[in-house]
């Protein structure tokens, strides 16, 4: 586990689809740096990450194993930085044609590294590889991180109330950082 703070890490982002060989790593990341409901659908369980919580959170990301052509139409990578799993991005297919929907959640020591805006940028590289001409994402005012990351990789926001909604077009030119 990690001992300290991440240095300018944007670099060395990568995503790896999550498989079994990757996912009691990116459930250690969870317990020791994320509450559950962050990182999962909520579940009738004990607080905290108990047992239950434990095999729900794999059952959820096992759920994603087949890729946006499967079941669950959903495409789940862990996020690495050196070869380390910080935390999850995905997509998940919706209803209008050649979109889909992004959501992450990173460990706290990787939070406010950049990590999230160079790992949204390969999920944008990937969504555009798999034929998707816009990737979608919901939020909450309060959420600064995200809305953060999102503008960031161009995303342009609508609000509603405490929702937001912003959406990335992957035919337009991307913002220069």
């Amino acid at each position: 586990m990690r001992t300290g703070r991440l240095r300018h890490v944007t670099g060395a982002v990568r995503l790896e689809p999550v498989e079994e060989r990757n996912l009691e790593s990116l459930l250690s990341v969870a317990v020791a740096e994320a509450e559950p409901d962050n990182v999962m659908p909520p579940v009738d369980a004990p607080a905290g990450w108990s047992h239950a919580r434990r095999e729900a959170f794999r059952d959820y990301y096992r759920s994603g194993f087949p890729g946006l052509d499967g079941p669950a139409r959903t495409a789940m990578y862990a996020v690495l930085v050196s070869g380390e799993v910080l935390g999850m991005i995905r997509m998940t297919r919706r209803a209008e044609p050649g979109t889909v929907e992004t959501g992450m959640w990173l460990g706290r020591s990787a939070q406010g590294q950049g990590v999230g805006a160079a790992a949204l940028r390969e999920l944008l590289n990937l969504a555009a590889a798999a034929g998707m001409h816009t990737v979608v994402a919901e939020t909450t005012r309060d959420n600064a991180g995200a809305i953060s990351v999102l503008r960031r990789c161009g995303a342009k926001m609508i609000e509603d109330g405490d929702a937001v909604h912003a959406e990335i077009s992957l035919d337009a030119t991307p913002p220069i950082l």
